[in-house]
Parts: structure tokens; sequence; C-alpha cells
């Protein structure tokens, strides 16, 4: 099967769809031209988690607006901001000082359990206490492709994945059958092209994923090329690694999740 760039998106739109992170086009998705956040998802997202201690809309627009100040000029200091706000949470100072401060996570991690559960033969089970029940997941995924943004050039990803309005990661595709477009030119085109042009993208960019339709590698944007890495899935056994496909050529495969829990949190006032 000969992969084109069209073909490959595709695959991945297909991949991703079936992990719940449903497909929308670029020109679907409100927000002015030189914006990537999708700050509708994130408000609703928070007015939802948060609608029992009574959280305000200023307070949300405020969170926002805290999150699209984060400087693009100083990319690397920005991103490991707010990667630390993502994955540590913050303190939300009232607008009301006589109501207690609100713990806020932009994420609701107690739902991200059911995007990979490990197979009966792949872990030890122990029965100690009954399972706990985690809350309904209220995240908002989205996987979004064909996205317009401007910056000092027009430029339109290949795919962005969305959560809560959160464009975490960025995806870029070369086709396998064009000899001189190779998976190493869409490393290039990330962190050079759109580092140049549309460094917006990037303060809010967990890891990157490149892909030929052959040769899958994610890895941080600010590493270097030798460290983008072939997702490999870790199993007790010797078998090989186990592949998502939807046509030959093309496989996904996952890491068991990270925690990045590491200093208290941040405080913020609003």
């Amino acid at each position: 099967m000969k992969f084109t760039e069209e073909k490959l998106e595709k695959a991945f739109t297909e991949l991703l769809g079936q992990e719940g992170f449903f497909h929308h086009l670029g020109i679907t998705i409100t927000r002015k031209p030189e914006e990537v956040l999708i700050e509708e998802d994130l408000q609703n997202f928070l007015l939802s988690q948060y609608e029992g201690q009574g959280i305000t809309v200023n307070e949300i627009k405020s969170i926002i607006l805290q999150l699209k100040s984060l400087s693009s000029s100083d990319l690397y200091e920005s991103n490991k901001t707010f990667l630390k706000m993502l994955s540590d949470g913050f303190i939300l100072k009232r607008e009301d000082r006589n109501q207690k401060d609100i713990y806020i996570q932009l994420i609701n991690y107690a739902g991200l359990n059911k995007h990979r559960q490990p197979k009966e033969d792949e872990v030890i089970s122990i029965a100690a206490e009954p399972e706990e029940q985690y809350p309904p997941d209220n995240n908002i995924y989205k996987f979004v492709n064909q996205l317009e943004i401007l910056g000092s050039e027009k430029r339109i990803p290949d795919g962005i994945v969305y959560i809560n309005g959160l464009p975490l990661v960025v995806f870029e595709f070369k086709s396998a059958i064009r000899e001189e477009a190779t998976i190493y030119d869409a490393y290039k085109q990330l962190t050079v092209r759109y580092h140049r042009d549309i460094p917006e993208l990037f303060k809010y960019n967990a890891f990157c994923v490149i892909s030929d339709g052959v040769n899958n590698k994610a890895g941080s944007f600010f590493a270097p090329y030798e460290f983008f890495y072939a997702w490999m899935e870790i199993s007790l056994h010797s078998d090989p690694p186990v592949s998502l496909q939807t046509d030959p050529g093309v496989s996904l495969e996952s890491d068991p999740p990270v925690s990045l829990q590491t200093d208290p949190p941040l405080v913020y006032r609003f």
C-alpha cells in the first residue's frame, strides 16, 4: 500500500477516532486566525468541572488570559511553565476573596484510564479492596486537521490533538513514496518552519508525532531529531509490539502514562 500524505492523514484520523478523539476540520473551529486555543472548549470544560465550587465565567476568562499571555518569544520557558500548570495544576484565587480558593486542573485525569486498558496477561492482579469508581470523563477530545494558523506566515499543520481546547500534540506527515520527502523533513517542518512562523502553537505543546506511513516517531518539540523515538509497547512477554492498523504500513504503539508530579502547585491570583 503506497501512502500519500492524504491517505496517511486519513489513517491517523481513523485511529484517533477509535480512541475517542473525534475528527474536526480546521474550518469548523471558531477562533481568530492567529489564535491556537479553542477557548470555547476550555471554558465549557472548566464550567462543568468546577460547577460545584461556583467558578465564574470571569474567573475562567482570567485563566485563559493567563495562558495566552505566555510569551512565544521565550518559547522554551513558556512551554515549561504551561506544562507545569498542565501536570501539577494551580491554585485559583477567587474574585470574591471570601470564597475558598480552587485547585484547578486543565484536564480531568481521572477519566484517562479508559484510553488504555492492559490485557489480562500483561499485568499481575492483586485484589485488596473494591476497585475505585472514577467519575465521568468530561474532557473534550478533538483531532483537528487542516487548521490554518496565521503567524509571520500562514501555516497548516497536518493534525493537532486538542484536549479541552489545548493543542497538546502536533502531527506532521511526509509521504514515503516521495524520495525527496523523508520523516526527517517532517521533523524540520515542525522545528524550523513552524517554530519560526507559528511559535504560538508550541507554547502549549506536550509532544510531536512525525510519520511517513512506515516509520512513526514521537518526541519533544525542543529535542534533537535523534531523541525522537518509535512508540514501543512494553509487555511482560517477548511478543512484538501490538499495532493499531487500518491499512498496512501504519502502526501506532503507546507507552504507559508518565506521571509529571514534582513541585507544589502554582498559585495565580485573579
